[in-house]
């Protein structure tokens, strides 16, 4: 038996609605059906950035500093920075992260130096805080932010995700619509839907290793 020779299989976001319903023992038959489920579509991606992790929507952005200036805004689609680093010719400084409370007692924040501490305020537009405050104009800093998924504007459209994700895709899709047209089947897919997420969300995880060393303390008495 001849194998197909191609790993390109991809639904777009009309399949995806397609399966929804049929996973809910409808149909697609008016316009409204395609509009209402477009929305939950894009509503559960939403949710998808509150569950924690996506490896793929992790990016690498750049922001070249200015001497004096310690507040930088980001992208509108970040959703948290993960890690900062600054570049200082061609060696890496890693920046520890503070908190909202911690960044609002430092004492004089106008002192400058080679950033070591960031503070990300998270606003619409997020704001990335570094401090002390570039004491030049010739470093580069560097971090890894969580960013949105691209949303689902037309049918045509594919989803931005790995192939990996198109059966937790399906299954949520399925229980958001059941919610709103087959809610005695609600709690079937929302069981399928989490077992697919956790399944899915298993294996996109980082693989670093990992090593745990015991702290051994001696007392004299």
């Amino acid at each position: 038996m001849a194998l197909s020779g191609t790993s390109d299989f991809e639904l777009d976001v009309a399949d995806y609605v397609e399966e929804a319903f049929e996973r809910c023992g409808l149909e697609v038959r008016t316009g409204y059906d395609l509009k209402t489920a477009k929305r939950s579509l894009n509503l559960m991606l939403a949710e998808w950035a509150n569950r924690g992790l996506n490896q793929w929507t992790i990016k690498q952005r750049s922001q070249a500093v200015t001497q004096g200036t310690g507040d930088y805004p980001v992208d509108a689609d970040v959703i948290d920075i993960l890690s900062v680093i600054v570049r200082r010719d061609g060696t890496d400084y890693s920046l520890d992260r503070y908190s909202r409370e911690e960044f609002l007692t430092i004492p004089n924040k106008t002192t400058q130096g080679r950033p070591s501490q960031f503070f990300l305020d998270r606003q619409n537009t997020p704001n990335l805080k570094l401090w002390p405050v570039p004491e030049n104009s010739t470093d580069v800093v560097y971090y890894d932010a969580l960013t949105r998924m691209q949303d689902a504007d037309t049918f045509v459209n594919t989803v931005d995700m790995p192939f990996r994700f198109y059966p937790c895709l399906a299954a949520g899709l399925a229980y958001y619509i059941a919610i709103k047209r087959a809610p005695q089947r609600v709690q079937l897919l929302k069981a399928v839907y989490e077992e697919e997420f956790e399944r899915a969300m298993t294996e996109d995880r980082d693989r670093a290793s990992f090593n745990v060393v015991p702290r051994y303390e001696y007392f004299r008495v």
